[in-house]
């Protein structure tokens, strides 16, 4: 059965006149006829009853069109869903530490996205997952922290990945509580002075080619005797505005989280500790303008709070 034949057939039904069917369609009435006819013949009924009043419909006719209708309606779905442009959607996909300095750059960097589709992924998460993220889920880009004593660990294992790293930037930790935690109110804040203070943590560190027992017992002393473990970020926070006596070790943060949350931020001068954030992507991979954009937000918001 030809389609186009069964498009003039509807056409006709339409009209209700060969002729005015053939005008709509700029074919000659005797050359649409002939389709009809065919039309006809390769299904075997009568679509139309020939009259001198024009072209009117059988009652198989009337199932013929009514199946016809949806077929072509079918057909143009096709057509607009393959033929038409489809705007190419945007893609964005990071893994980063639980840092409020890349979660501010993140909210401005959210602001540039514009009106394009676009999708975004957005992970809070440890050195491990955001290597294995890359590796296996198709993540673009990644940034990593470990104290710099950990270099070559972390060099060989990105180097053997396959992985470009680029330094985003170097800091130790400073120590932030409830603006009504004791601590906040002294001069100068000692390791010995936490002892007795709740410390808010993550659970999951890690150093590759290292036991993780190693690990944990190097970024988790046993000085203090109070630790409570909190993967999200959010919760943390909650915990150290509402209990006086937490406190957690972080990198800066900016003043506007602080002070939505209650929150001071202090140093420790017994803690010299250096740390580094590391970006980190396929060494075969161009940096599109999403990660161009991203990028430099981070380094905006390291000048406004390092």
């Amino acid at each position: 059965m030809n389609i186009l034949h069964m498009k003039y057939a509807v056409e006709v039904a339409n009209a209700g006149s060969l002729n005015r069917a053939s005008e709509e369609l700029l074919i000659a009435p005797p050359n649409l006829s002939r389709s009809i006819k065919e039309l006809e013949a390769d299904l075997g009924i009568m679509i139309f009853d020939r009259s001198s009043k024009g072209m009117i419909l059988t009652r198989r006719g009337e199932e013929f069109i009514h199946y016809a209708k949806k077929i072509l309606e079918q057909i143009d779905d096709v057509e607009r869903a393959f033929k038409e442009p489809v705007p190419e959607k945007k893609q964005f996909s990071i893994s980063v530490p639980r840092a409020s300095y890349i979660a501010d750059a993140f909210v401005n960097f959210s602001k540039l996205i514009g009106n394009e589709p676009v999708e975004i992924y957005y992970k809070e998460t440890n050195p491990y997952r955001a290597i294995k993220n890359i590796m296996e889920v198709n993540y673009k880009l990644g940034i990593i922290r470990y104290a710099s004593c950990y270099d070559k660990y972390f060099a060989d294992t990105l180097t053997e990945k396959n992985l470009a790293y680029e330094l985003v930037v170097k800091f130790h930790y400073v120590l932030i509580m409830s603006r009504d935690n004791p601590i906040a109110k002294k001069e100068t804040i000692h390791f010995d002075d936490l002892q007795s203070f709740i410390e808010i943590a993550h659970a999951d560190p890690f150093v590759p080619s290292i036991p993780s027992a190693i690990v944990r017992k190097e970024e988790l002393p046993d000085n203090v005797k109070r630790r409570i473990f909190v993967f999200e970020r959010g919760s943390q926070f909650y915990l150290l505005s509402d209990n006086p006596e937490t406190f957690m070790w972080v990198s800066p943060v900016p003043e506007k989280i602080l002070a939505r949350h209650g929150l001071v931020q202090r140093e420790c001068i017994d803690n010299r500790k250096i740390y580094k954030d590391v970006l980190i992507y396929r060494r075969n991979y161009e940096l599109s303008d999403l990660d161009e954009k991203f990028i430099t937000e981070v380094h905006k918001s390291i000048r406004n709070n390092f």
